[in-house]
């Protein structure tokens, strides 16, 4: 009798936990029957409108169907509501030879000796900002990348040869890729209620959450050519740098994954199939912060380099009208979701941010990546992290917190001049195809 009471209660906690356990930022194999309805929020009522996405292999249009009026915007604050106890199922499945569930065994080490950045140039690199990203680091296996977003120069590339790598699976920060994709196609606002399988949220919620059910919805709506041809517009599959020595080259495929390990829904919700540099990531976001502008990343490396520096811009992305839909759930990320290790550290400039966990043959990846906002200008930042179980996007935010509290401490943001607007000129491609 006490077996069957424990059963009981177990099953229980089963079912009203389901939907929160889809938001965590892991990646989950969770089976529902596909939603095609997005619910506008209003005062009085609440109105469905049904998306139909059409698209063509060559170019990729405007949707043909908008969604309703967004309404006024909210706090962000209100956003901080909870989603609901939903029913969606949670199974362990078999994904043609690879596995992501609770009880995964990593092989990869999260920790590494000093010598991690024995190799890096740093003869353009700004000294403080270096300092304080190694200190973050700590011992944790992992590389940080941060960037001045007003001209795309690298300020501190830490353990250069992992960031120079070809990368690896996103994780969940290719949602705020697909999140301005869906956002640019007029199929969502940051307010419009998405239905889900016994539950219901907006775009900040599920930033803010990371929730992998809401942007598998919005990648199936959107279709595979649609997201690939935004995810190229925002620099992934091409190089992010102007002749950075030793770069390589992150890649997304030409079709989507087979349906059987999750189609393009796992490509929307955490990066299945595709490989993202540190590089790639660090230019997208940058463009975030500066209101559009891809600016090829510069790495100066000698005293001729930095002489010589001038901005180059890659391409204009018309995203700008866009950056505060999505702007809302990054800082709530920050501010009571995934990231919020930050603020145990950081509270004296907003950050608006993401993170990515998953996991692959044995090693398991973190991924933070982050603007902040400040009188002297804005600061990028990437820690990208490989290993064991220790390895997680949380903790890749919980360095970030010790980075800006280590530039913090040193007085950075009050010694720095406020900033001026660089100006600069579309550069002409000289790397050929791979750009």
């Amino acid at each position: 009798m006490r077996l069957s009471c424990a059963l009981i209660f177990s099953f229980a906690l089963a079912g009203t936990g389901a939907a929160s356990a889809a938001g965590l930022d892991a990646p989950h194999t969770i089976h529902h029957s596909r939603s095609q309805h997005l619910v506008e929020t209003h005062k009085t009522h609440h109105a469905s409108a049904h998306a139909t996405v059409h698209h063509s292999a060559k170019a990729a249009p405007k949707a043909t169907a908008k969604a309703a009026p967004k309404t006024a915007t909210a706090r962000r604050t209100r956003h901080s509501a909870k989603a609901g106890n939903g029913a969606a199922t949670i199974r362990r499945a078999s994904l043609h030879g690879r596995r992501h569930y609770y009880g995964e065994r990593f092989t990869a080490s999260s920790f590494a000796g000093a010598d991690q950045f024995s190799g890096d140039i740093t003869t353009g690199e700004d000294p403080i900002v270096r300092q304080a990203a190694i200190d973050a680091l700590g011992d944790m296996n992992g590389t940080a990348v941060v960037i001045d977003p007003s001209n795309g120069r690298i300020l501190a590339m830490v353990n250069q040869k992992l960031a120079l790598s070809p990368g690896a699976e996103p994780c969940s920060t290719i949602k705020i890729t697909v999140a301005m994709a869906a956002l640019s196609e007029g199929l969502v606002t940051r307010d419009t209620m998405v239905q889900l399988p016994g539950f219901r949220m907006n775009m900040t919620q599920a930033l803010a959450k990371s929730n992998n059910l809401y942007f598998e919805e919005l990648g199936r709506e959107l279709g595979f050519e649609r997201v690939k041809h935004y995810a190229n517009e925002f620099g992934l599959g091409e190089l992010a740098g102007w002749h950075i020595q030793g770069e390589q080259l992150g890649e997304y495929p030409d079709h989507p994954i087979p349906a059987a390990e999750g189609g393009v829904g796992k490509m929307c919700s955490f990066g299945q199939g595709v490989s993202m540099t540190p590089l790639q990531l660090g230019a997208y976001v940058a463009a975030l912060a500066n209101g559009g502008t891809l600016y090829y990343l510069q790495h100066p490396t000698t005293a001729a380099d930095i002489a010589a520096f001038e901005p180059h811009v890659k391409r204009t992305l018309d995203i700008a009208k866009y950056v505060p839909e999505l702007q809302d759930g990054m800082a709530g990320a920050v501010e009571y979701g995934t990231a919020r290790r930050l603020r145990a550290s950081f509270t004296e400039l907003p950050v608006f941010g993401k993170t990515g966990t998953c996991s692959n043959n044995g090693t398991r990846f973190g991924w933070f990546a982050s603007f902040s906002e400040a009188p002297q200008g804005s600061l990028v930042t990437v820690f990208f992290l490989e290993g064991g179980r220790p390895t997680f996007g949380p903790r890749a935010a919980e360095l970030t917190g010790a980075f800006y509290r280590n530039l913090w401490d040193h007085n950075y943001f009050i010694n720095k001049p406020v900033q001026a607007t660089a100006s600069a000129t579309p550069a002409e491609s000289t790397q050929g195809v791979e750009q």
